[in-house]
Formats: structure tokens, C-alpha cells, sequence
């Protein structure tokens, strides 16, 4: 109980009157230690955040669309070391040199797609627009591919296409054929205005002082490879435990997701394919977080200890994954 109340004392912001929420959820093995929700959902309907309410992941969809991609290199239908332009074949020559693996691991040096999108824009870009942007604004990468790390949600958006491209279906459907689905994440969504619908679904806001703002898309916020999933603390859950117990990706192609990348100098990054890889608290770490116009996410797993962390958010000015460090220390403090 004293636990809860501690978690209850993160989460006050969020809680007070008028104010947008989060959905928090700790798991230890199968135990459910800590499912609750605080604040609104929908701060212009004061409907309240649920362990079912449904968010914008932002970049927590990353997983996701790395998933996708393994599972397409199961199906022999695909490769790690495959060039883009062997698969999305209007892309400029210099993506002869990318390969799958770099996309995943943000070692492309593919450019940001939001470089080119002026803040003045209404219409939003899509993951085929991002393609386009490429073609037309770019004739090199920042670095030759494989040689650094540099966070690219351009890479996660060529992802969608290739899956796309590769499956012959539609990347949301993808994801809820072969993914979503066998996890048991009956309400997650790949969402499409106009094509898909979220149930329970929170609306981003920025909290400005005493202020509430409406923040809920920009002209990003319709790419789906890099961040475009709805899901809830619930769902999540189950996503949790199909990546524990080798549902969706099979324990040695989750290993691989969660293996940094090793560079020609013998140095590694800290992420693999969708996931970032670290330590915390001297405690082996697999994390990611997200935040987009509205949203502020975080996940994080402890899996030698089954420990799992999910903080959700309907809000651009909050912090979750420090809110997540508070709550895993509290429950492992650091080594003397």
C-alpha cells in the first residue's frame, strides 16, 4: 500500500482538476502491482483517463514496426541486410548502401523527414509522403550507414513502406494481423483519419501555466511507422507478456531487438531494432520513449528482474520516463 501511495504522489499533476492525464501500469512477472489512471482524457468533455483509455504512442510505436519487420525476415521474404532501393525503388542511389538493419537500428544517417516540413503546413504527411521528401530534398545521408548512431523517424516510416511493399498489405493491417492481434491487443490502432477509429481515445493538450491548449495532431502526427499506434496500459500489458514468453517474435529474435549495435571501431550504441538498451540502477534495462505534439510516453522493462513500467500521456510538458526511474528505484534501490 505504501507503494501505491508513492506511485499516487508522482502522479499529482495529473491528477488536480481540469487537467489532462496518464495511465500508469507496473507488472512484476504476472502480477498486476500498480494499473491506475489519473486526470482526463478529454479535457473539453472532462472525460476521465481509464486503464482502457487508448493514447498516441509516439515513438513507442518503434517496437512495433521493428516487429513487423522481423517478422518478414522469418517469413523469408525479406532480409536484415536487404537495400532499400531493392524494395522501395524509387529512393536516390545513395540508398544502395542502406540496408534493413541500419533503418532499424538508426545507423542510416537517413535525414529527418521534419526538416522539411515548414511548421506553417496544414495538410499532413503520410508515411509515403516522407518517401517523396527524400527523393526530392536529399542526395546523401549524414554519415556512411553503419558508421554511427543518429535517431532517424524518417528510417521508421521507409520501415512502414517496406512492410507494406514486401506484404502486399496495408501497414496497419499488418500490424493488426500479425501483430496486435496474436499479442491479445484487441483495442490497439494503427490510426488513420478517416479509415480507423480509436476507442477510448485521449486527446494530446499542452498545459501552459493555469492554461489547457488543445494539442492533439500536427502535420506530422498521420505518420504511422514512426509513432502513428494508439494503444492503452491495458493492451500494453499484453504486449508485455507476449515479448516474455515468445508470443508475436519468437525469445531469439526479441534478443535481437534488444541487442545493441556494434560499430567497425568495436564501439556499441545503446539501442538494437526498436528498442533503446542500457542499465539503470546497475539493473539490464530495455526502454523507449515517445513524445509528439499532445503525448508523452514511456516504457520500461527490467528483464532480469520481470519488472515492467508503462506510463502513458495526454500531455506535451511532462516527463514520464523520469517519473518510470523514480518508480523503479523506489522498488530496487541502488547498489550500495
Amino acid at each position: 500500500m505504501s507503494a501505491i501511495l508513492a506511485i499516487d504522489s508522482f502522479f499529482a499533476p495529473f491528477a488536480a482538476p481540469g487537467r489532462p492525464g496518464a495511465s500508469v501500469l507496473v507488472l512484476h512477472g504476472d502480477a498486476v502491482v500498480v494499473r491506475r489512471a489519473y486526470g482526463l482524457a478529454d479535457v473539453s468533455t472532462a472525460r476521465p483517463a481509464t486503464p482502457e483509455t487508448n493514447y498516441r504512442l509516439a515513438s513507442l510505436t518503434k517496437g512495433f514496426t521493428a516487429a513487423a519487420v522481423l517478422l518478414l525476415v522469418r517469413d523469408g521474404t525479406l532480409t536484415l541486410d536487404t537495400a532499400v532501393t531493392q524494395v522501395l525503388t524509387t529512393f536516390p542511389a545513395y540508398g544502395d548502401s542502406i540496408r534493413i538493419r541500419h533503418l532499424l537500428s538508426h545507423t542510416s544517417g537517413v535525414r529527418d523527414y521534419e526538416d522539411f516540413v515548414p511548421d506553417s503546413q496544414m495538410s499532413q504527411v503520410r508515411d509515403a509522403d516522407v518517401l517523396k521528401l527524400l527523393c526530392a530534398r536529399t542526395k546523401s545521408t549524414y554519415f556512411a550507414p553503419g558508421a554511427a548512431f543518429r535517431y532517424s523517424n524518417s528510417a521508421y516510416a521507409l520501415l512502414a513502406l517496406i512492410v507494406e511493399q514486401i506484404s502486399g498489405l496495408r501497414f496497419a493491417d499488418f500490424l493488426r494481423d500479425r501483430v496486435f492481434q496474436p499479442a491479445g491487443m484487441t483495442a490497439t490502432v494503427a490510426f488513420e483519419d478517416g479509415i480507423s477509429t480509436v476507442p477510448r481515445r485521449a486527446f494530446g493538450h499542452t498545459v501552459r501555466g493555469e492554461s489547457v491548449l488543445p494539442t492533439d495532431q500536427n502535420n506530422t502526427s498521420a505518420v504511422l511507422g514512426d509513432g502513428g499506434v494508439y494503444s492503452s496500459i491495458d493492451d500494453l500489458a499484453h504486449w508485455i507478456r507476449a515479448l516474455e514468453r515468445g508470443v508475436v517474435l519468437d525469445r531469439a529474435e526479441f534478443a535481437m531487438a534488444t541487442t545493441p549495435v556494434v560499430f567497425p571501431d568495436g564501439s556499441t550504441s545503446n539501442y538494437g531494432f526498436g528498442w533503446y538498451v542500457d542499465r539503470f540502477v546497475g539493473h539490464r534495462r530495455f526502454r523507449h520513449h515517445g513524445e509528439t505534439t499532445g503525448f508523452t510516453n514511456a516504457i520500461q522493462l527490467f528483464p532480469d528482474e520481470q519488472l515492467a513500467i508503462v506510463i502513458l500521456t495526454n500531455r506535451s510538458d511532462s516527463a514520464p520516463w523520469k517519473i518510470a526511474e523514480e518508480i523503479a528505484a523506489m522498488l530496487f534501490p541502488p547498489h550500495s
